[in-house]
């Protein structure tokens, strides 16, 4: 996951006796001490996960999916609205899509101030926010690393939570990055079909596991930076936690400033300066929630991504 936010979050692999169980009964059995209506409720709020998406209590679970939950408290704090700006690519009365800053936590936790996505949309919906997310993540429906930028959509309505809940477990999404790796591929575009799961020993971390989940992704590179660097758009045909990161990584050609899968500033061109993991979620196509209808999002590159790409283009010259 992007990372543990909560002091009572919790998470588990489902194993082979799990496989294609429903989730709820997948977590009751996980959580003997709760009751089934706790547990139900925990759904109708939105916060149990699979990867980095909210998940159904309906929807069933395959064996090596990685949920996540937390157990709120019983009298959880209120979260205030603060007036942080917001770039809105999208709205209407039932969603809006925004362009996420670099650096920005989606939704409050441990160790998180009062700067996140959620408290930047509570004061620009003024009130007009789902609640099914519950307290702490209000309208949130899916995520992106605190480091990288790019578009994200939220929920302003119940139903609009649903819709949208339903079309990235249902895979009617099609996302697509720009990614700033390190050594230029010799190919032009490639393909990889390499299944993700936890890392074993590093918690924090996804890897390469042939008992993972399936994972496919499509590569093609955008520009050269000579031998040492290449900006690559990255179309990814399944959702797995920090996918795009792994898949470079795995064909040995680690995101730019990605130390946590590869990235050595050794070999990178000098002067160079990398702020954060060069990853930008460029475009979301996918259906309205309440009309059907399609819609493409698109985000620029922000500044910073693109101060690093100038850089390059004159260190290497």
């Amino acid at each position: 996951m992007e990372n543990s936010e909560s002091p009572q979050g919790e998470s588990f692999e489902v194993t082979p006796e799990m496989d294609r169980v429903r989730a709820d009964k997948v977590l009751s059995a996980q959580l003997p001490e709760l009751s089934r209506s706790r547990v139900q409720k925990l759904f109708d709020a939105g916060i149990v996960w699979r990867e980095d998406t909210a998940l159904a209590k309906s929807e069933k679970l395959r064996a090596g999916d990685f949920i996540s939950y937390e157990i709120p408290p019983a009298r959880p704090a209120l979260l205030r609205a603060v007036d942080i700006p917001l770039k809105v690519l999208y709205e209407d009365a039932d969603m809006l899509a925004i362009d996420k800053a670099p650096g920005m936590v989606v939704h409050p936790g441990a160790g998180t101030g009062e700067d996140t996505l959620v408290h930047a949309l509570l004061f620009h919906c003024k009130g007009s926010l789902s609640g099914i997310g519950g307290e702490e993540r209000p309208g949130i429906v899916h995520r992106l690393d605190k480091e990288t930028s790019g578009v994200m959509v939220a929920a302003k309505s119940d139903r609009a939570f649903l819709g949208l809940s339903t079309a990235f477990a249902e895979r009617n999404t099609h996302k697509c990055y720009l990614a700033l790796i390190s050594h230029c591929p010799s190919l032009p575009t490639g393909e990889i079909d390499a299944p993700i799961g936890r890392h074993h020993s590093n918690r924090q971390k996804m890897t390469i596991r042939n008992d993972g989940r399936p994972a496919q992704s499509d590569w093609k590179i955008i520009e050269r930076f000579g031998t040492r660097a290449a900006l690559v758009m990255v179309r990814i045909h399944t959702g797995r936690t920090h996918q795009v990161r792994v898949h470079m990584a795995h064909i040995k050609h680690p995101l730019a400033g990605d130390t946590t899968y590869g990235w050595q500033r050794n070999g990178w061109p000098t002067g160079v300066e990398v702020p954060r993991v060069m990853l930008h979620a460029w475009k979301l196509s996918l259906p309205h929630p309440v009309s059907g209808e399609t819609l493409e999002l698109e985000a620029p590159l922000p500044e910073d991504f693109k101060a690093v790409l100038e850089a390059l283009r004159a260190a290497t010259a």
